[in-house]
């Protein structure tokens, strides 16, 4: 049993947690994951890990909550328990020691680029973060960010804060503008990191993605986390999670990923939720 330390609720659809596990404090890398179980009978539900802290023996993760599994996880409460956690699992994000990386979040694609870009900045990176929401509330983690990013860039869908439009524009703009960029970091929704791929390949700016498709098992055994990349078959949960954007397959990927959408609406349907 693993118990919930803090809960946080960051906006009506994501909730950051604190989890007490000495194990994967003291190993995980920035860019792993875990795999948290609420009950006995429960999910398994990967989870990029948002932040760690070896002293203290914990691991921060931060979820949305849009299905049963992760409606189970959000009526706990700091003091509740959940019976596993399982990790580190994946591989550490491949980190370079170059001049100026900008990371691009879309959503709770914040969570697993917040310790990329802090771990980067302490190798002595120059950061800049470019953070995508559909509107203010959506938009996470920013001042945590402004902690050691020196710019801090926001774009929303509404205009409520930031630039009006995408994290693509934001990023096309700084570019026009001349800034150098010898790397730039994508985690967000498919569509969002397969957008950025557009801008940045032309300009040969070497890219990495973070993927995140259908895991079940996170050792590779099962399969469901084929993705193609390079035009070989990958395990996202044990050669990635993140990989060189310019060779991902993401038509394919978005494919893969709604296969089963009608199995979850009606699964969601039967529980009523």
């Amino acid at each position: 049993m693993y118990k919930i330390v803090k809960k946080e609720v960051l906006n009506q659809a994501v909730e950051l947690m604190e989890i007490h596990a000495p194990y994967v404090a003291r190993k995980c890398e920035a860019g792993q994951f875990i795999i948290v179980r609420v009950d006995e009978d429960g999910e398994r539900i990967p989870l990029t890990i948002a932040d760690y802290d070896r002293e203290a023996e914990t691991v921060t993760i931060i979820y949305q909550v849009v299905g049963y599994s992760t409606e189970l996880l959000s009526k706990k409460n700091a003091g509740d328990y959940v019976v596993d956690f399982v990790g580190p699992l994946g591989q550490p994000a491949p980190l370079h020691k170059v001049g100026h990386v900008v990371g691009v979040a879309g959503g709770v694609g914040s969570a697993p680029l917040y310790p990329q870009l802090r771990k980067l900045h302490e190798m002595g990176v120059k950061v800049d973060v470019i953070i995508g929401g559909r509107s203010a509330e959506f938009v996470i983690l920013k001042e945590k960010f402004a902690e050691f990013c020196d710019n801090v860039y926001i774009a929303t869908d509404d205009g409520s804060l930031g630039t009006k439009g995408f994290v693509t524009n934001v990023l096309t703009d700084l570019i026009e503008k001349g800034e150098a960029i010898d790397e730039v970091i994508a985690i967000g929704p498919l569509i969002m990191m397969k957008n950025v791929v557009k801008v940045t390949q032309p300009l040969n700016i070497p890219t990495s993605v973070s993927l995140n498709p259908i895991m079940i098992d996170g050792t590779g055994m099962c399969g469901g986390c084929r993705v193609s990349v390079g035009g070989k078959t990958k395990f996202a949960c044990v050669d990635g999670p993140d990989f060189d954007g310019f060779e991902v397959d993401f038509d394919e990927c978005m494919k893969r990923q709604g296969m089963f959408k009608e199995e979850e609406h009606n699964c969601k349907i039967g529980r009523g939720v």
